[in-house]
């Protein structure tokens, strides 16, 4: 009996092992009476690996769980990006669409005729970030979609081509989110909620829509002078209100049900999802570096794999989702105080890596 048990039990070691090799990983960055995060990491379908840290409300002393709301920055783009995509497979708009047609009054008709939703979608519109956020500080921190997106209408010349460069652009996902709005004739908050998150049984998932859920979320941090901590969310940090270009709040559990939903083609088909996930090619690239866009992922090398996907960082909280797909493996680390997310993320998967990718 005992000689049939012993397998298992080198497994079990083999397991147990591992798991501290994890722990110790996070437990370097993160404190149990600090600000900290959440992790998950799954291995051919299978979690293998959860953990929390640290405090989401360091007024209540409210533990982290796997279960804990974060914001989750720019991660959020991606949702906004399927809604697009959602409407333009049910043909209800078309990527090739000038934005004039949803946005008449932008001052320079002949730029909103030149930009089309395909490059709010890839960085690549040209549109200047022509917001005042510094000079005009208390109105952007309340100031939604709508204002977020309006100084881009009164733009008078292009960056760019469009189609011809890369330039991240917060407020193209913020006229994004307009056009949702404008096509379904819903918000586009609850547009999202019915078409993403719910076949994707994301059922705590929110997103902001003016203030910040004022419960049942973690509190974003930063550090400051004295050692201590300072909240840094709705009301302390500008365009935080601005939510298609961050407005997502979402735990590494429903982090999970959204790749597995994407995984499984639960809102949009085969065809849509490859699309998201390739590269865009368009015929007047002329940057410097390759294109590593699809609708909205970047898709990358990392520690000698394929990888889909994409950061976020907003006020205090930053995030990191990771879907490697020749090792099957998905990695989300959620924080609610900055943290070096790639170098976390550096330190992990060469663990991963030494153990030639297994977790047991």
């Amino acid at each position: 009996m005992l000689i049939g048990l012993l397998p298992l039990i080198a497994i079990a070691q083999n397991e147990k092992q591992m798991k501290t090799s994890i722990d110790s990983v996070f437990q370097h960055y993160f404190k149990d009476d600090e600000p900290g995060a959440a992790v998950l990491l799954v291995k051919d379908g299978k979690i293998i690996y959860e953990n929390a840290f640290g405090l989401a409300d360091m007024q209540t002393k409210e533990k982290i769980t796997t279960n804990t709301l974060f914001n989750l920055g720019s991660i959020s783009k991606t949702v906004v990006a399927y809604g697009i995509l959602k409407l333009a497979s049910e043909k209800k708009l078309s990527l090739d669409d000038p934005i004039l047609k949803y946005f008449p009054d932008f001052k320079n008709k002949k730029i909103a005729k030149q930009v089309r939703i395909i490059h709010l979608l890839t960085h690549t519109s040209g549109l200047p970030d022509s917001r005042k956020v510094n000079e005009e500080h208390e109105f952007y921190l309340t100031a939604k979609d709508e204002e977020n997106f309006a100084p881009l209408k009164q733009i008078r010349k292009l960056e760019f081509a469009p189609g011809s460069k890369y330039h991240y652009s917060n407020p193209a996902f913020n006229g994004l989110a307009l056009i949702i709005e404008k096509v379904s004739g819903v918000k586009w908050q609850q547009f999202i909620a019915d078409n993403i998150f719910k076949p994707s049984g994301m059922f705590t998932s929110t997103i902001t829509d003016g203030p910040h859920p004022q419960t049942g979320v973690s509190h974003g941090y930063v550090r400051n002078k004295s050692n201590g901590f300072d909240e840094l969310d709705y009301g302390e940090e500008p365009t935080f209100a601005a939510a298609g270009n961050g407005g997502v709040w979402s735990s590494v559990m429903e982090m999970w049900q959204y790749e597995k939903a994407i995984q499984e083609h639960l809102f949009l088909n085969k065809e849509w999802i490859d699309k998201s996930r390739t590269a865009f090619q368009f015929s007047n690239w002329n940057d410097s570096i390759p294109s590593r866009l699809g609708l909205s992922w970047f898709l990358t090398n990392e520690a000698g794999e394929r990888m889909t996907g994409h950061t976020g960082s907003q006020g205090g909280f930053i995030s990191d989702y990771c879907w490697l797909p020749d090792q099957q493996l998905f990695y989300v680390l959620l924080c609610n105080i900055p943290k070096p997310i790639k170098e976390i993320r550096a330190k992990l998967f060469d663990l991963l890596k030494m153990n030639n990718w297994k977790t047991d």
